[in-house]
């Protein structure tokens, strides 16, 4: 997996699970599903930065975003 796309995909996936974490938690429930994609995004992440030589910075963050869309979308 390229290491833009983990990295997109992280972050995607680690607000979603944020927001279904606190929906759970304002009903009452256990927010298990949520805790384990919460693992799931910071797997991916970790591995995006870890296993790109230099890593990433805020600033390049919105350009990845979009460079990774743009393969995605013909």
């Amino acid at each position: 997996m390229d290491q833009d796309l983990a990295l997109i995909l992280g972050l995607v996936i680690g607000g979603f699970s944020i927001v279904g974490m606190f929906s759970a938690l304002s009903d009452g429930r256990g927010p298990r599903a949520s805790a384990i994609t919460v693992l799931i995004a910071g797997g991916l992440i970790v591995y995006a930065l870890a296993s790109k030589p230099g890593g990433y910075s805020m600033a390049q963050l919105p350009d990845v975003f979009f460079g990774v869309v743009a393969r995605f979308i013909p």
